[in-house]
């Protein structure tokens, strides 16, 4: 899966836009538009707080962080202990330290802006709204032109890999 951004100046433009990707087959499910705040999006798709904020990047940063030292207090704790004794407890440490700092990290990514999403914000302040489209690699050439040649207003911004896949 691939996440492309369109640019469109208005809601009128969003809705016709959403209604052909509606007939190309896409759901609501792999599309979100972000707006500017108290913007009224109708029936449109809204963007959660996952694709507003950097919440899953920073839950997976802070897995990894926490989990490494989770097993470096762990192996701290070999070196007092035998293996025989302390294995258990290091395995213990070891998920601990993931959970905390996945938890402790994903509370401080809500509070951030998506970064992949702070390139655009100065347009969503200005009233434009930010259309992702979640689809397959194979798909992405076709539905850019249609909408680009159906929508000229709009703006092709460009292509992202989506990973983990439909977050």
């Amino acid at each position: 899966m691939r996440r492309i951004y369109f640019l469109v100046p208005n809601i009128e433009v969003t809705h016709k836009i959403v209604d052909e990707l509606h007939t190309l087959g896409i759901e609501d499910y792999h599309l979100h538009i972000l707006a500017k705040r108290d913007t009224p999006l109708e029936d449109l798709p809204e963007a959660t707080e996952f694709q507003k904020t950097d919440f899953i990047p920073a839950v997976e940063r802070g897995a990894a962080l926490g989990a490494t030292t989770g097993l470096l207090a762990g192996l701290v704790g070999l070196r007092f202990a035998g293996f025989a004794i302390a294995g258990a407890p290091v395995l213990g440490v070891l998920v601990f330290g993931g959970t905390i700092g996945a938890m402790m990290s994903g509370l401080a990514g809500l509070q951030v802006g998506n970064s992949k999403v702070k390139k655009y914000e100065e347009a969503i302040e200005n009233g434009e709204l930010l259309v992702m489209v979640d689809i397959s690699k194979e798909q992405i050439d076709d539905i850019s032109k249609i909408i680009v040649k159906h929508h000229p207003s709009a703006e092709f911004e460009g292509i992202e890999p989506l990973l983990p896949p439909a977050y």
